[in-house]
């Protein structure tokens, strides 16, 4: 990731620079949590797909800039509010906000963090771009919602699943890299740089959910098993309805029911034993695959080259 980001060094630093700067608040507590959110040491990886396809397709200039910081933003604002859905105590191995400040602080602090993002796009001023991150962030509050309404639902289907990220996740990603086309006045490689962000944002969240059975918490900054003491239906678990022994499907549809991680290293043997984490590395390979794809129309550049090694550190991430 180190590598990646040398592409774009300096651009990477004036975005973290722009970043706090647009932090500043009037009301201390704002400050404080935006900062504590801010700094929690993330990959900032969608700020950088905002830098990558915009250099990709000609050249890096401030609003590009800007939109990055948008779009970290609208990430963490999301972050606030997801930690307080799910009642979530750790995040990158430390205490959320709202461990710390309760939820309260937490969720308006994310919305002072949306209004920022939106503050910043009226001053871009491309109706575009605003267009496109309007949708978006609508799309994720919606994917939001569906994710909460299928928690502690056994019966949640591999398409939903696939709905819920698509929404949740994927299009933000997407929305970083075409974003980046629209202010460089780039359409014909708007579509591409979309279905490269959105799927190597559906194999970034895939992999994400096999660490949730795999994972070392010292690497992932979160207890493995969280997903399934909050009841969500991901992908492993929902390839183990279908594939598992009986025992062990029944194992799995009383947790999720009941949501809860009392049987975690029993249900963890037996997403291993019916080769469900198999199966979603495989998916999850199907998707970086079609991210790069996607990059075909894209003249050979350093640019380039980070965007196709971004997909190999989504699939072989450990954190």
């Amino acid at each position: 990731m180190q590598q990646i980001r040398q592409v774009v060094d300096s651009e990477f630093t004036a975005v973290n620079d722009f970043i706090i700067e647009q932090l500043h608040s009037n009301v201390p507590l704002v400050e404080n949590i935006g900062h504590y959110i801010v700094d929690a040491g993330g990959k900032r990886l969608r700020p950088l797909l905002s830098l990558l396809c915009a250099g990709a397709i000609g050249r890096i200039d401030e609003k590009h800039l800007h939109l990055a910081a948008v779009i970290e933003f609208i990430h963490t604002a999301t972050l606030l509010h997801d930690d307080v859905v799910d009642i979530s105590a750790l995040r990158r191995g430390r205490p959320t906000a709202n461990a710390n400040w309760g939820n309260a602080p937490s969720v308006l602090v994310g919305d002072f963090l949306y209004s920022r993002a939106f503050q910043i796009l009226v001053k871009i001023g491309s109706f575009p771009l605003m267009g496109l991150l309007s949708d978006t962030t609508n799309t994720v509050a919606e994917g939001e919602v569906l994710q909460l309404t299928r928690a502690g639902n056994p019966d949640t289907s591999e398409a939903t699943y696939f709905e819920v990220i698509r929404s949740k996740t994927a299009v933000l990603f997407g929305a970083a890299c075409s974003g980046a086309a629209i202010l460089s006045d780039s359409a014909e490689h708007q579509s591409a740089l979309h279905q490269y962000g959105v799927n190597l944002g559906i194999a970034f969240q895939l992999i994400d959910d096999i660490l949730d059975y795999e994972g070392d918490p010292a690497e992932t900054g979160k207890n493995v098993g969280d997903d399934l003491a909050e009841g969500k239906p991901t992908l492993p678990l929902i390839y183990l309805l279908e594939h598992g022994s009986e025992a062990h499907k029944e194992l799995v549809r009383d947790a999720i029911s009941n949501k809860s991680a009392e049987q975690l290293d029993a249900i963890v043997g037996a997403v291993k034993q019916c080769g469900a984490l198999d199966y979603c590395h495989a998916a999850a390979k199907r998707y970086t695959d079609a991210a790069i794809a996607a990059l075909n129309g894209l003249t050979p550049s350093p640019y380039r080259s980070a965007l196709e090694g971004l997909t190999e550190i989504a699939l072989s991430r450990r954190s």
